[in-house]
């Protein structure tokens, strides 16, 4: 590649002022700029989109050729863009009723948040104004009821459907509103894929947006039942930036490659810790490894979660830290998160 007037970070920075019409976030935010190949004072930016809007190619094109046009050193700019369909289920046929998009959300490992991310980004896509629910499928250990706050037990219908629960309006169904607080699932494996299943096609969840899938940890039972029971619009992988839950992320991203489900992206939880006393960010459990693997999958990475006491404050209260606390950095990254999958749909 020849020297330029010009560097990459220009480009970067002028690409970061562009947009998605109707949003805030930037295109490279999004994570819909595949490729900048720079040779000399041509510049040429790849994009994909999924999209079935005709207007938003020719307006991104516009824009960024404007940007563009701003550094000084560039003398010509394609813009080539990718248009894809939008992203196919996972098996055809045996949808929920009323439902219209189911969204993984899986770990591969214990412990990373998943369960939080889950509840809190479903409150986000309801404050958006979707309608949505979640099904708490980690039946050994849930913990979807005590994180609204719930202790309503689910009713059935005369047709033998069960009624979810409301909680800061969204459907819930969990396990954890089955069983007394202290009582353990003991379950062998055909009766843990039988309660799967009932979770998924016995629920009367009604007309939702958006069901997410709180997935237990781990490729076993349950992860195959789910992928083999409902078409799933994709999978959203969550991790700490520690090399050990990393490398559970890359079984689960494995697993749902090979069952032809679609991956979402990554979310890095626990990214970092932000003093409150000094403002200085300290990388508790390492730097950047959500990220490296999104590159290394080749999949978007959605966004930063930082560690924040109110985090634990206010699911120990059994109340959503977005509900309480939708100012904090946490919140604005799964706004943003709300958002972006509001764009893929």
């Amino acid at each position: 590649m020849s020297s330029s007037p010009f560097s990459r970070e220009q480009i970067e920075q002028a690409l970061e002022q562009v947009a998605y019409p109707g949003f805030r976030r930037s295109i490279l935010s999004f994570g819909l700029v595949k490729e900048v190949i720079v040779e000399g004072a041509k510049v040429t930016v790849q994009l994909q989109l999924s999209t079935t809007e005709s207007s938003i190619p020719k307006r991104l094109r516009e824009e960024i050729e404007t940007s563009l046009q701003a550094i000084p050193g560039i003398e010509e700019i394609t813009v080539l863009i990718d248009i894809q369909a939008p992203l196919a289920s996972s098996v055809s046929g045996n949808q929920i009723p009323g439902v219209n998009k189911v969204i993984a959300i899986a770990s591969g490992k214990g412990g990373v948040g998943k369960s939080t991310i889950a509840v809190n980004l479903a409150i986000a896509l309801a404050r958006s104004g979707a309608s949505v629910g979640v099904c708490d499928c980690d039946l050994y250990g849930p913990s979807v009821a005590f994180l609204c706050g719930s202790r309503e037990r689910p009713h059935a219908r005369d047709d033998g459907q069960i009624i979810p629960v409301k909680a800061h309006g969204i459907s819930l169904m969990s396990m954890g509103l089955l069983l007394q607080e202290e009582a353990p699932a003991v379950l062998r494996g055909p009766m843990v894929s039988r309660y799967t299943q009932q979770f998924l096609k016995q629920v009367a969840w009604g007309t939702l947006d958006y069901l997410l899938l709180d997935l237990p940890p781990g490729t076993g039972d349950i992860q195959l039942t789910i992928v083999q029971t409902v078409p799933l619009f994709g999978a959203i992988l969550v991790t700490t930036p520690q090399e050990v839950a990393l490398l559970d992320v890359r079984k689960a991203a494995s697993m749902f490659q090979k069952t032809n489900v679609p991956l979402l992206g990554i979310i890095e939880n626990m990214s970092y810790f932000l003093s409150p006393s000094d403002g200085v960010r300290h990388a508790i459990f390492g730097s950047d490894g959500g990220r490296r693997e999104a590159d290394h999958l080749a999949i978007p990475f959605l966004g930063e979660v930082p560690l924040e006491i109110e985090i634990r404050t206010s699911s120990d209260q059994g109340v959503p830290f977005f509900l309480q606390h939708e100012g904090s950095e946490a919140s604005r990254v799964l706004k943003n998160i709300a958002q972006w999958i509001s764009l893929k749909s």
